[in-house]
């Protein structure tokens, strides 16, 4: 079979919200410059050219961009990211506004907005507004009340738009553990820019990995057509 020559062309990277009708992408694009959190690797695509097709070679952390996160991630030998039912990653879902919100996300902020058992709540806040092109070590999140707040209200899933739900070189992980032992799904790393607050469908599918402590995702958001 003759080959033939591929062009391969350069599309400049989008950092914002990426729509489509009532389909809103709320996924961090994958790249080899993207930002990850400290001391994690970034990245590696290598590209292979072949005469008539092309494939590549993909090195990641479990951990990049949007990813779910299992209570493997602190507890060796329980569930991984390929447990959790699909029913838990999909459904009705309430985006909640904290952008005025400064440092951390406490127990009151969540009692203002009355969240109720068995909600998927995706916090918004001030992490999305100056974007993903650099990490910034002061990044918004929940603290351990708040973490120990969710639990109780029986939540089925959580997700922000930092790397990370729990503060950077901060002792107390309890925005981890109290929420993984409650079997409570971690997204994080969402991209909530342009995104309003308010009632929405839910889709958030990690990569089905057998037995890992996270995956990265896709998650979108649908929001019912007005007509």
């Amino acid at each position: 079979m003759e080959s033939f020559k591929v062009t391969l062309e350069t599309f400049p990277i989008s950092y914002g919200m990426k729509k489509s009708g009532n389909i809103i992408d709320i996924s961090l694009s994958i790249h080899k410059s993207m930002i990850t959190y400290p001391g994690y690797s970034h990245p590696k695509i290598k590209h292979k050219w072949w005469s008539t097709t092309a494939d590549s070679e993909i090195t990641l952390s479990s951990h990049t961009g949007t990813h779910v996160t299992s209570p493997r991630h602190l507890y060796m030998g329980t569930r991984g990211v390929d447990s959790y039912p699909l029913k838990q990653l999909v459904g009705p879902c309430r985006v909640v506004n904290f952008s005025r919100v400064r440092k951390v996300i406490t127990m009151d902020d969540l009692r203002s907005v009355r969240i109720k058992q068995g909600e998927r709540i995706l916090a918004k806040t001030s992490n999305s507004k100056r974007g993903f092109r650099r990490f910034y070590g002061d990044y918004v999140t929940i603290d351990g009340d708040a973490a120990d707040f969710l639990a109780k209200k029986k939540i089925s899933l959580f997700g922000i738009d930092a790397l990370s739900v729990a503060k950077n070189d901060e002792a107390d992980l309890r925005a981890y553990t109290s929420l993984l032992k409650k079997n409570i799904v971690i997204v994080e790393g969402l991209n909530l820019e342009g995104v309003s607050a308010g009632k929405y469908t839910l889709v958030v599918l990690p990569l089905s990995f057998r037995s890992l402590d996270g995956a990265p995702a896709r998650a979108v958001l649908m929001k019912k057509s007005s007509s």
